[in-house]
């Protein structure tokens, strides 16, 4: 089955799908061990791992893309990926989405800001029109064919046009063909609500980022007011990011880490990465 029909299966499902962000094979894997259904990349946290920089547009498409195909075969669960703009213009698009069906991604997000892009919660973001963002989702659909994809049109128009002109890119882009809204950084409950209302036979996305501007309401609240998807994009990031702090601390300070809590087992280690089957092998095709 394509990793887009999973998808599509979990969305026909009454419940809310709660979605952790993850950004390279590892935090995929603990994803996948946690026991959620799907796991969805972050464009901050890949260019915050692979190239030590903020989510400000420094990530290419061969960069992200070749990210994302790694961790899509690194588990077994549908994968979606954060593909920012999409790299460029309709064309660009439809190479982008191509390439992610090669991949066996099981959906997409693209987005309506104008490139060099930025994180949906930070200031200073600019948004190209609706006319051109309708004909790059129109695209998307074009060229995914056959294959299951799903696509998610993101609009981040909320913060410089205001929530009306979010709503209508969402009328348009759900007009296009697109699969699941996603209105980027409303600001309050009540935003919430007129989203939710506006759009009552779509599958809509909300996207909690701790200390971002969208109010931090729980997935069963979520659920009641109407949303099918909850993205948590960064909170495995930033977990990991104090832990290491705390980690490289400890051992500046002290010298030592035999006498660090908070440790993962070197066993349960190997376990995660299916050391045991893989010696297994070994011991089988050894001459």
């Amino acid at each position: 089955m394509f990793a887009g029909q999973k998808l599509r299966e979990l969305l026909a499902r009454p419940e809310i799908i709660v979605i952790p962000g993850v950004y390279d094979c590892l935090s995929a894997k603990l994803v996948e061990k946690a026991g959620f259904d799907v796991a969805a990349t972050s464009g901050f946290g890949i260019a915050a791992s692979t190239l030590g920089l903020p989510d400000y547009g420094f990530l290419t498409a061969t960069e992200n893309l070749s990210t994302v195909g790694r961790i899509a075969q690194s588990i077994n669960i549908p994968l979606i990926a954060d593909c920012d703009t999409g790299y460029g213009n309709a064309l660009n698009v439809m190479r982008t989405v191509k390439d992610a069906v090669q991949l066996g991604l099981a959906g997409i997000i693209l987005e309506d800001q104008e490139w060099p892009k930025k994180c949906g919660h930070f200031e200073g973001k600019r948004v190209i029109s609706m006319n051109e963002q309708t004909g790059k989702i129109r695209a998307a659909v074009k060229a995914r064919g056959d294959n299951s994809l799903v696509v998610i049109s993101r609009t981040d128009a909320r913060a410089p046009l205001g929530l009306e002109e979010a709503i209508n890119r969402g009328k348009a882009y759900i007009n296009a063909g697109a699969d699941v809204l996603f209105v980027e950084a409303p600001q309050s409950v009540a935003e919430l609500e007129i989203i939710a209302a506006t759009f009552p036979n779509v599958p809509l996305v909300a996207n909690i980022v701790e200390g971002g501007k969208t109010p931090a309401i729980s997935p069963g609240e979520l659920q009641n007011l109407g949303f099918k998807i909850v993205f948590f994009p960064l909170t495995a990031l930033m977990a990991v990011t104090e832990v290491m702090s705390v980690c490289f601390r400890h051992l500046k300070e002290q010298g030592r880490t035999d006498n660090l809590s908070g440790l993962m087992n070197f066993q349960d280690f190997q376990e995660l990465m299916n050391v045991p089957q893989f010696l297994d092998m070994e011991k089988e095709y050894k001459e």
